[in-house]
């Protein structure tokens, strides 16, 4: 085998009655991705080890089940908007728009994640495509869009997101896929770079105050490198306000542009990811929150404990259409949104 190979097979059937299938992805050299038509959900990611030892590092469940009942995103491509927006609402053209209360009285991720969409492999990519109606779940706008997977054959996983609009709309797409690198236990012991100078305040509620902060002389400074666990525990607002790191990260270089945003090495297997995108601002989520998940288990049964996986969260800023300094997350009819984000695997 010497490209990609792409396969497909049932996954189960949702409660509303829709056949779910698992697309598999996988190169040469042992690597392997198993993506959903359910939330575009990535499922599996299976990289060689030092050992050439498969090892499953992303977090998730073994069945439909699971992704119905639990309430970690787990894997789950993420939209119309990602992340919080306060007090659910916004205003747009001088119109202010209502949305979806789903995270006390603000609107996190939206419904995206819970969707089936439509599949299809066009040459070595998987392509799942939607039609999201104006005045789902608020957003104005008429938003058709397709998000493609491809993975290479240096191990990397390379997710692409395009969308127009018919009217003036806000978009803030990301993949919510947790990365375990040692396949199992927690990430406390895992090194972390982020190529972030600066970074988002949060707020009790983990919503932005609106101001930017540099992250030097405080435990949001991973520039260097650093163990995860390091300050996770921390005696400082913006760790404790949400038992660990869920804040995002103004990334260096110009939006827009393919660069790196984060690394990070598994400290039991060896295996290292590099992270690159397009889009100027990436959360880090720590799993928090892991342990308090709905669904019983995830994968062979296990249920996760806190930490047990981080997320690289490649997006605009939070609630962006509520502060009019962010950059902009506005699209406009004649207009394209496209972002590209790369996990490349290394084993060492």
């Amino acid at each position: 085998m010497d490209k990609t190979i792409i396969t497909s097979a049932p996954f189960g059937v949702t409660k509303n009655g829709e056949a779910v299938t698992r697309w598999t992805l996988k190169n040469a050299a042992g690597m392997q991705a198993d993506i959903l038509d359910y939330g575009c959900t990535v499922q599996r990611i299976l990289v060689p080890d030092s050992n050439g030892v498969p090892v499953d590092v992303a977090l998730g469940y073994d069945d439909l089940a699971g992704y119905e009942q639990g309430s970690c995103f787990f894997g789950a491509f993420i939209g119309r908007y990602a992340n919080r927006i306060k007090g659910a609402a916004f205003e747009l053209n001088g119109r202010r728009y209502s949305l979806e209360k789903n995270d006390g009285e603000n609107h996190l991720h939206g419904v995206y994640c819970t969707q089936v969409f439509a599949g299809e492999v066009e040459g070595d990519t998987l392509v799942f495509r939607r039609v999201s109606p104006d005045g789902e779940e608020g957003y104005p706008g008429t938003l058709t869009f397709a998000v493609r997977y491809r993975l290479t054959a240096d191990n990397t996983l390379e997710m692409d997101y395009r969308a127009v609009t018919d009217a003036d709309t806000v978009v803030n797409f990301t993949n919510h896929t947790y990365f375990n690198l040692n396949g199992a236990g927690d990430i406390l012991g895992h090194r972390l770079t982020i190529h972030a100078d600066r970074f988002a305040e949060g707020n009790a509620e983990t919503l932005p105050t609106g101001r930017i902060l540099q992250v030097q002389g405080t435990p949001m400074d991973f520039r260097a490198g650093r163990v995860i666990g390091d300050d996770i525990n921390a005696d400082w607002p913006q760790i404790q306000n949400c038992r660990g790191y869920d804040h995002c990260f103004v990334l260096n270089g110009a939006s827009g542009t393919l660069r790196k945003m984060a690394s990070a090495r598994g400290d039991k297997s060896g295996i290292r990811l590099e992270a690159c995108t397009t889009q100027p601002a990436m959360q880090l989520y720590t799993g928090n929150f892991v342990d308090m998940d709905t669904a019983p288990a995830g994968k062979g049964g296990v249920r996760y404990g806190r930490y047990a996986g981080f997320c690289l969260e490649s997006q605009h800023y939070p609630c962006s259409p509520n502060f009019p300094d962010f950059p902009t997350t506005l699209l406009r009819p004649g207009e394209e949104y496209h972002e590209v984000t790369t996990y490349r695997f290394f084993s060492e």
